[in-house]
């Protein structure tokens, strides 16, 4: 099956980009890795009588990071890029892990992380670690710039709060605050370049030697990411230990919402969540400095931490 006819356009500012946009009446699709955009065309599910290419926007295939400020990811930046990046590697290594694991190599030098979240998947691999950090997203249509928190912009599968006018410029990810600890741990469906199953991102903050605050995002268990808030609660102030761990995964399971699809049960989802939860939170907090008393080693985890 062939694409369809379409428009073509290649601008070479941000400002230009989203005046093409906002021309086409939501008839138009920004356009940058195209690795689900092209096939979602080709079979008749998504139509654009548009397309914007992104890749010529310098502004929007640029990496930076700032102490103060911390880590900015233009919406045209590649999977590769992200773990090819210094600096992603060296503080932001969850984020890194968490590509890695995103789809095969071929998708990853020609995808971007802008176009993982904008699908809206409740599955994406990216979106729990981006979460976890609090990570902002930067809107940008004729009216201005927005500043979204990432947690805000997914309202069901497929669905954000993209308006059709506005285009997804920068992700803004807060620079590692001290005495915390980051882990990313994933279930594919069949083999590791595939959809996830069930994915968790977690962050455990130190105080003293307790878990100050938490935070734990699963995705594939929902319409949406989900924050376990109850799970979260339960961990503040606690001193950590094999059976407080397991509370905690059965309290972060029980606030799923899974469906029985092709590539897992509800029911193994949420066994899986609570194994997962349980494995990256002992790999977050090794990495913040916290001893989890008779703990499976941290290794044990699929995933990585920061």
């Amino acid at each position: 099956m062939s694409l369809p006819h379409f428009e073509y356009f290649a601008p070479r500012t941000i400002e230009e980009a989203v005046a093409l946009l906002a021309g086409a009446g939501g008839r138009a699709r920004p356009f940058a890795g195209g690795t689900d955009l092209l096939p979602r065309l080709q079979s008749g599910l998504v139509r654009a009588e548009t397309l914007v290419d992104l890749k010529r926007i310098p502004e929007l295939c640029a990496i930076g990071f700032d102490p103060a400020s911390g880590l900015t990811i233009g919406a045209a930046v590649r999977l590769a890029d992200l773990l090819d990046s210094p600096d992603v590697q060296r503080r932001y290594p969850a984020m890194t892990d968490a590509v890695s694991q995103t789809a095969t190599v071929q998708i990853r030098n020609m995808g971007t992380i802008a176009g993982n979240v904008c699908n809206g998947s409740p599955c994406a691999d990216s979106v729990p670690v981006l979460i976890a950090r609090l990570a902002h997203l930067a809107l940008m249509s004729p009216r201005g710039e927005r500043l979204l928190p990432i947690g805000d912009f997914f309202k069901g599968p497929g669905e954000t709060a993209l308006e059709p006018d506005e285009l997804l410029v920068r992700i803004h990810v807060p620079p590692p605050p001290p005495y915390t600890g980051f882990a990313f741990a994933k279930l594919p469906a069949r083999t590791a370049s595939d959809i996830s199953a069930v994915n968790v991102g977690v962050m455990v903050a130190r105080q003293g030697g307790v878990c100050g605050e938490a935070r734990i995002v699963l995705g594939a268990v929902g319409p949406v990411p989900l924050r376990a808030h109850q799970a979260e609660l339960r961990l503040a102030g606690a001193t950590l230990g094999a059976r407080l761990l397991e509370e905690v995964g059965r309290l972060a399971a029980s606030e799923t919402r899974p469906i029985d699809d092709l590539r897992a049960s509800a029911a193994y989802r949420r066994d899986m969540a609570a194994v997962l939860v349980r494995r990256a939170l002992v790999v977050a907090a090794t990495r913040a400095g916290l001893a989890v008393a008779d703990a499976a080693p941290a290794g044990d985890a699929t995933g990585a931490s920061e």
